[in-house]
């Protein structure tokens, strides 16, 4: 087992303050577009210095997930130290970079790789709409952009625009379309579980994070294991899928040189959960994600962007997701 590093104080992720950190890439996305990735990536490490020495929650969660890597997978190069917090974090800017760039109309959609698309296809001719649950892993952008030009894939991706808004904000200057497809969700009421539920009766797809616990306070949670120890993973996706009772994908986008993998897995033809055992069966498909998620971060380990104390949210214990 890893050793947990201490990191205080303890804080929601939604509740971390990501202004000062769009407002540095603003100005790299500058830089890259008017004169190139290199000179981008020279003038990025005193911008990602400055940030992590100011940062220290961020930092310190950085540097406990990059030890848990290192120990559960056998990752010897793997640096949870100063250099590896840099070299994740530089991940994440060149993750932001590529979205900034990719609704400027400036990657070419070439380079990505598809896996595991043949299911879905085959949904997308018959009609049948399905759940995806994805997560902070890789640049998810490649999608939305892809269901813009890929007749029949239309995308409903769910978010806490509350946490994101500047950096939604900077799309949104870039290209007005990268936010038609995204719908805000706190909590799910009633009225958004049947908007929701009429999409995907009309063949739609809706897009969900399954790495990430609920904002608001006494949210339903269930622990799965993760690195090789229990961490809360959100119980949502899956009750949603038992409303929606359609197809449930798990979704995984990252970055392989200068190309980008897509990864499409079927979770499960439906989600029926049971009266009794419910808690139980929510953790078993959580496991299941958390299985998956944990197979691509071991690929890709820096591509993994959750900058909070991961394996321990604040005010976030596990409750029976039966009600």
């Amino acid at each position: 087992m890893t050793p947990p590093v201490h990191i205080a104080p303890r804080r929601h992720w939604a509740q971390i303050n990501e202004a000062s950190f769009i407002a540095g890439m603003r100005f790299l996305f500058w830089v890259c577009r008017t004169f190139g990735r290199w000179p981008f990536r020279l003038l990025l490490y005193p911008v990602l210095a400055w940030y992590v020495l100011t940062q220290p929650t961020a930092r310190a969660a950085s540097s406990d997930y990059l030890r848990r890597v290192r120990g559960f997978g056998g990752l010897a190069w793997i640096d949870p130290g100063l250099l590896g917090v840099m070299r994740h974090f530089a991940a994440f800017a060149e993750c932001i970079l590529d979205k900034m760039l990719l609704w400027g109309g400036q990657v070419a959609l070439a380079d990505i790789e598809f896996f595991g698309e043949k299911e879905l296809d085959d949904d997308i001719a018959s009609q049948r709409g399905g759940l995806m649950i994805c997560s902070h892993f890789g640049n998810l952008e490649l999608c939305r952009v892809l269901a813009r030009q890929q007749a029949g894939l239309k995308l409903t991706v769910l978010v806490h625009t509350k946490h994101a808004h500047k950096f939604n904000q900077l799309l949104a200057q870039l290209d007005p379309e990268s936010q038609l497809n995204l719908l805000q969700v706190t909590e799910m009421s009633p009225a958004t579980a049947m908007l929701l539920n009429e999409r995907v009766a009309r063949g739609e797809f809706v897009v969900i994070a399954g790495d990430r616990v609920p904002v608001t306070s006494g949210a339903r949670t269930c622990q799965a294991r993760f690195m090789g120890e229990q961490a809360p993973f959100p119980v949502g996706p899956y009750i949603l899928a038992s409303l929606l009772q359609c197809p449930v994908y798990m979704l995984f986008s990252m970055r392989v040189g200068r190309r980008s993998e897509i990864h499409f897995e079927r979770l499960r033809d439906a989600i029926h959960l049971p009266r009794k055992g419910r808690e139980q069966a929510c953790a078993a498909l959580a496991q299941d994600y958390a299985a998956r998620l944990e197979h691509f971060c071991l690929r890709a380990p820096f591509q993994w962007f959750n900058f909070y104390e991961f394996w321990r949210s604040p005010d976030m214990e596990p409750t029976d997701a039966s009600r």
